[in-house]
């Protein structure tokens, strides 16, 4: 059982829920590879009746059909959707759009009664799904702190984009306890929750398992396997072709589980949507 949540998460938690009161709605960034996985319900406490925008990040990981499916079913619920790849220059304006589409009519009189006001935002998500890319994607600075690892950003931010929106970019929460495995191994898998806590040969099976039914594995490592074969053999078998061997031609386990989950994670493996709609 995968349970993570340091001291700092709570806290973060509870800070958002007193700030959720100065916002006018919420950009909900999520995996686009385990969106469901991604939803923490402490979450939608916080953003009450107010507008969400569901944002299916990292959506170049998985295939078109997929994101199709994913925002025609927010969209179902009564909410707005929209993806991207944050790592690319400009793709993050899709929300600021989105923004805009939800707040028009109220735009539309202010600007007749030359009212001005600010629109704030606060930017929610797991650890590592790409909160602080979005908001340096859409102030076209490296105003957030980012990095590929779960648990980097610290503290909340406000950042201004534009004359009338400003972001809040959070720190990432994950939930206290997982009542679903699927999921806090679907988390595991992206890189959502520090890979220091986890018994990483025992997520790299797991992603096997996930996965062995499938040409990707064979394919990608050049191994040979069938419905016989234990996950942890074909770990091995990854292992020994990665050249992952210590003394005595044993295969280094821990080794070849990073590289299977970082080309995993780098989308190495392929358009991989871990959650089928």
């Amino acid at each position: 059982m995968i349970n993570w949540f340091p001291g700092h998460m709570n806290k973060t938690l509870k800070e958002m829920q007193s700030n959720s009161k100065l916002c006018d709605c919420f950009v909900y960034v999520l995996d686009a590879r385990c969106p469901k996985s991604c939803i923490n319900p402490e979450f939608l406490k916080v953003v009450k009746d107010k507008p969400i925008i569901f944002a299916l990040n990292k959506a170049d990981l998985i295939e078109q059909s997929d994101i199709k499916r994913y925002r025609e079913y927010f969209t179902s619920l009564g909410h707005e959707c929209v993806s991207l790849n944050a790592t690319i220059s400009g793709n993050s304006k899709v929300i600021v759009n989105a923004i805009r589409k939800i707040f028009a009519d109220r735009l539309q009189k202010n600007k007749e009664r030359q009212v001005s006001f600010i629109l704030r935002v606060m930017v929610l998500g797991v650890p590592n799904s790409g909160k602080s890319t979005i908001v340096n994607n859409l102030c076209n600075k490296g105003r957030a702190i980012t990095g590929n690892k779960a648990g980097v950003t610290r503290s909340k931010q406000w950042i201004k984009v534009g004359n009338d929106i400003e972001f809040m970019d959070t720190p990432g929460v994950l939930l206290p306890n997982f009542e679903r495995d699927d999921y806090a191994y679907n988390l595991a898998f992206v890189g959502s929750v520090r890979d220091d806590v986890l018994n990483l040969i025992d997520i790299a099976e797991k992603l096997i398992s996930r996965l062995r039914s499938t040409d990707i594995l064979k394919s990608k490592y050049s191994v040979i396997y069938d419905n016989t074969t234990l996950d942890n053999e074909i770990l091995s078998s990854i292992g020994k072709k990665r050249g992952c061997l210590i003394k005595g031609g044993k295969v280094d386990l821990d080794r070849a589980s990073k590289i299977l989950l970082t080309d995993f994670r780098a989308g190495k493996l392929g358009k991989i949507c871990l959650e089928k709609l």
